[in-house]
């Protein structure tokens, strides 16, 4: 399975994680805490079960590494070609009752993302990219094609993490022309900047591939990009699956 196929497939996986969550969420599941002190929840754990037993089923053979695996110590070894998984992005917002948390399923190839999907499990929306073909967006059924923004006459919007928003991010927008800073959970920042609801994102905190890859799949695809900030690539494999501080953007590019 390849290409648009395997899209399809990932969105349905998706869904019937994000409807897993959901159901989770509206009865109410505590967290207890991992070894790194963040939080894990029923909802992370049962999530991650329904994914990795469709892509053991439709893409037998690609190695898939996933949060909660990783965190339990099983961390496969990977070549040019594997998945990455987060079943349950922003958990934080999740137990404080929140609505920015989202599943996240992406294929990388060759140290980037290739295609991804991001569901949204309250509301339901869904965002999904295939690099070279375009992204799209489904909202109770309908799909609509999304594409990063021309930069508004006003300004830049900057979505910045609710939970990790340090002085150096501070630092790092007030150098640029920003007139607008919203805070944005989880991986859905990535997808409102690909369907031209904003304009750029930082991070310099750490992260770990899963939380970005799924994002960075749909960003490309919808025309924008994901870099260090160096300005070099975001790229997938790394020691430890541990992301540098980057940033993502929609249309803007810095003047030469």
């Amino acid at each position: 399975m390849m290409g648009a196929d395997l899209l399809e497939a990932l969105a349905a996986t998706a869904r019937k994680a994000g409807a897993r969550i959901l159901e989770l969420y509206l009865a109410g599941c505590g967290a207890s805490e991992k070894p790194d002190c963040s939080p894990v929840t029923e909802a992370d754990l049962a999530a991650e079960e329904i994914i990795l037993a469709a892509l053991s089923d439709y893409a037998p053979g690609i190695p898939v590494v996933a949060e909660e695996a990783c965190a339990a110590g099983r961390m496969p070894s990977v070549s040019s070609r594997f998945f990455l998984v987060d079943p349950l992005d922003g958990t934080k917002d999740f137990v404080a009752r929140g609505r920015d948390f989202t599943v996240n399923i992406a294929l990388i190839e060759r140290g980037l993302p290739t295609l991804g999907v991001v569901q949204v499990p309250v509301g339901g929306a869904l965002y999904a990219g295939l690099v070279g073909a375009g992204a799209w967006r489904e909202v109770e059924g309908v799909r609509t094609p999304i594409r990063v923004r021309e930069v508004p006459a006003d300004g830049m919007t900057a979505l910045v993490s609710k939970s990790h928003y340090t002085e150096a991010t501070t630092a790092y927008l007030d150098a640029l022309p920003v007139a607008h800073r919203r805070a944005v959970g989880s991986s859905l920042k990535y997808c409102l900047i690909a369907a031209g609801a904003a304009d750029l994102s930082a991070r310099h905190g750490p992260t770990s591939e899963w939380d970005t890859a799924a994002g960075h799949a749909v960003l490309l695809a919808a025309g924008g990009r994901m870099e260090t900030l160096d300005g070099a690539p975001l790229t997938y494999g790394k020691p430890g699956y541990v992301n540098p501080p980057f940033a993502a953007f929609g249309s803007w590019r810095p003047q030469a």
